[in-house]
């Protein structure tokens, strides 16, 4: 009897110090799988890069196995034989790069469930030490927790239609050409002021250009960039109207074509906010927050989101206070805003990015059909 308890106190001593020295799981989620007995997924982080991908895969609650390198086209082979053979529910995760969304369709085609984060400090032991099989593998504990139910786990970005990167691809590039224009515009004045020369604007007009008093040799060196001046204009006039020419016919009076085409492009699908606060938000025109304990401080706007729609947003509210003096904003903010107004810059700039972030809110409410534009103060 004394044997058999005492084998039996060996017994459960070992199988605790077996327990103890196996608790080094991938994550939280993993200890609860063992009890909960939860499903057992694969999960890919995936570092991304422009000739190869390091992956990092993970199979239910395990440990995360080491990271493997793949050519582009090897990889998708590879992941097409493992959701194959594996029958599982295959979870892949990178993060939003320059390459586009190529990769995460490519996945979806396959099956999987693949997503895209915002690009991130991965290095949360603050090791300062960066590798690419660090990074995958610490996208794929993120992504662990993300499949166990913490949805705080990823900053996902919302993957656009082609269809959509097609639509937006138009303006990007008239504002891509705008840039150039004025580039080429800036060196030739430049160098007009820097040899004692009155600088014109729009001088590589062609009137303008033959009258300039210029040298022989400046002459000369303006030459090889008018041409190029004129042709970018003109592709710029050919965007416009291509771009103006998709607007609604019916907009409210400032609204203007080309910026509601640009704001309609560039978020794409109204239907997928659920409330003002989100729309507020992905604008990027909401006030940062720096609060602990009883100290509560507000500070400049968190910039956080499309910042082509935050551009467009502002001009936009501007032209309203111009054309549209009684929409309810405009009304609120009008003994700031208007023309002659005892107000500092500061003041005046707060009071528009408080315009601009409401007028987000009511175009979304006019676009999903809560409300008209005349119910918002905005005529036609």
């Amino acid at each position: 009897m004394t044997c058999k308890e005492c084998g039996q106190v060996i017994k459960l001593t070992r199988t605790m110090n077996k327990c103890h020295s196996n608790t080094e799981l991938s994550s939280h989620e993993g200890t609860r799988r063992q009890f909960n007995g939860g499903r057992c997924a694969i999960k890919l982080g995936i570092d991304v890069h422009q000739d190869f991908y390091v992956v990092v895969m993970q199979v239910g609650g395990a440990n995360p196995k080491p990271p493997q390198r793949f050519q582009k086209e090897a990889f998708l082979h590879w992941a097409a034989k493992l959701k194959q053979s594996s029958g599982a529910e295959i979870h892949a995760v990178y993060e939003a790069c320059g390459f586009g969304f190529g990769l995460q369709r490519a996945l979806s085609a396959l099956g999987m469930r693949s997503h895209v984060v915002c690009p991130q400090k991965l290095d949360e032991a603050n090791k300062r030490v960066k590798t690419d099989g660090l990074d995958a593998k610490a996208l794929c504990l993120r992504l662990d927790r993300f499949v166990q139910g913490n949805r705080d786990a990823l900053a996902l970005v919302r993957v656009p239609s082609e269809q959509e990167e097609r639509l937006r691809a138009i303006h990007r590039q008239r504002e891509q050409l705008v840039k150039a224009r004025k580039q080429l515009e800036a060196q030739g004045r430049n160098l007009m002021v820097n040899h004692g020369i009155e600088p014109v604007k729009i001088w590589w007009k062609p009137r303008k250009f033959a009258l300039l008093p210029l040298p022989q040799w400046m002459r000369e060196l303006l030459n090889n960039s008018q041409p190029i001046l004129i042709a970018l204009q003109e592709k710029i006039g050919a965007l416009t109207l291509q771009l103006q020419a998709a607007a609604a016919s019916k907009q409210p009076r400032g609204l203007g074509a080309m910026s509601s085409v640009i704001i309609d492009r560039e978020i794409g699908d109204w239907n997928r906010f659920n409330n003002r606060r989100q729309v507020a938000s992905y604008t990027g025109l909401c006030p940062g927050e720096y609060s602990s304990g009883n100290t509560r401080l507000q500070s400049c706007v968190t910039k956080h989101g499309n910042p082509r729609l935050r551009a467009a947003l502002v001009e936009l509210a501007w032209r309203l206070v111009r054309f549209q003096p009684n929409y309810k904003p405009i009304c609120k903010w009008n003994a700031t805003l208007c023309k002659g107004a005892l107000a500092t810059g500061a003041a005046r700039k707060k009071a528009i990015v408080a315009v601009a972030r409401q007028l987000a809110v009511d175009l979304w409410r006019i676009r999903t059909g809560r409300l008209s534009a005349e119910t918002l103060g905005l005529s036609n």
